[in-house]
């Protein structure tokens, strides 16, 4: 059976990538990221666990920065507390709520690329749409603005509580990470001197600004953020490990972990995929979340096939030239697919890396 194109979502991108890729040939490989992973093992983490076996543990229990990866947790919390009744995912939410948390030009487009999908929808009525599509456009265009409003709604406390509910011991502080934009526009401060710890309180108090007072909008200034203010950006990401993510991704794969009600509302926001009739032909269920800067590259995924193969699967790249970046980009899709439809591929994949 011919397997199709197997990631439909937007490219989640934290922040805008700069310089050409003209001269760059962005041909699409899968075999180019195992070898990438085996030839820059300090560049690289990649977990593989296949019907309950690891095929492959390289590098997965270090701690590497996991861009918008991590809105996953948000996700499951989101999930969690409509389950539990504290939330309503059908509540209304004005659009104006979610951008007091947009910042233009910094998100590759993802977030008026979910308003045109919802507009064109029509799931937009009066400027409002239900929390559900909110956490929807988290995941599925990873709109940073959703993500902020999100921890807003559910409680920062409440999402890092979650950590301790799934068992997670190699996490860091999930915090607002966009909002810390606004560190690299004050003058009177300097990213690079704070502590990790100081860095994260500053900006936690911008994002308590922000829902009552966006003023520090309109000096918002794109200049602010140069590369070398992007890699202090990036280097502070909340960080964790791709096995870590492979036993989040185990969770909601096996679908014993979770509540009938919790998968009533994660379910859809996490399986974008199975919206595509072509993959609803070999995959019993799919979810996916990845996350990108101009240096990191990260994905978390799970499957379960028609055929009954449970696959899970986390990848971290961190510390990326611009070509590497952009050319390893071009080919997840083809690596997916092939991780998630080739058992001789996966087995190639657990040669190569463990040397079996």
């Amino acid at each position: 059976m011919k397997r199709f194109l197997f990631c439909l979502s937007v490219c989640t991108t934290l922040i805008v990538i700069t310089g050409t890729t003209s001269h760059l040939n962005l041909v699409s490989s899968p075999k180019q990221i195992a070898e990438f992973i085996k030839n820059n093992p300090e560049k690289a983490s990649l977990h593989l666990v296949v019907d309950d076996s690891v095929l492959v543990n390289y590098n997965a229990d270090r701690m590497m920065p996991l861009a918008s990866t991590v809105k996953i947790i948000i996700a499951v919390e989101f999930a969690e507390q409509a389950a539990a009744g504290t939330i309503d995912p059908g509540e209304r939410v004005s659009l104006s709520e979610l951008r007091r948390f947009y910042i233009p030009n910094t998100d590759g487009g993802t977030h008026p690329a979910w308003l045109n999908m919802i507009t064109k929808q029509g799931l937009v009525n009066n400027g409002q749409v239900t929390l559900h599509d909110v956490a929807k456009g988290m995941i599925w265009f990873s709109s940073n603005a959703n993500t902020e409003f999100l921890l807003m709604k559910l409680g920062i406390e409440n999402v890092n509580n979650r950590l301790d509910s799934l068992d997670i011991k190699n996490h860091e502080p999930i915090y607002p990470f966009i909002s810390s934009l606004y560190l690299f526009n004050d003058e009177t401060i300097d990213a690079s001197e704070l502590s990790l710890n100081e860095y994260r309180k500053k900006s936690t108090d911008v994002f308590y600004t922000l829902q009552s007072d966006t003023s520090m909008k309109n000096e918002f200034s794109l200049s602010s953020l140069t590369m070398d203010a992007q890699k202090i950006w990036s280097e502070h990401l909340p960080a964790s490990t791709a096995s870590t993510y492979t036993s989040v991704m185990d969770k909601i794969n096996s679908r014993s972990y979770f509540s009938e009600k919790v998968h009533a509302t994660l379910n859809p926001i996490m399986e974008v995929v199975m919206t595509n009739p072509a993959n609803q032909e070999w995959l019993e269920h799919s979810g996916m979340k990845g996350g990108s800067t101009a240096f990191v590259l990260t994905k978390a995924l799970y499957a379960t096939t028609k055929s009954g193969t449970d696959i899970e699967m986390a990848y971290f790249l961190d510390n990326l030239s611009s070509v590497e970046n952009m050319s390893i980009k071009q080919s997840m899709n083809s690596f997916e697919l092939e991780v998630l439809s080739n058992s001789s591929f996966r087995e190639k994949l657990s040669t190569m890396l463990e040397g079996k």
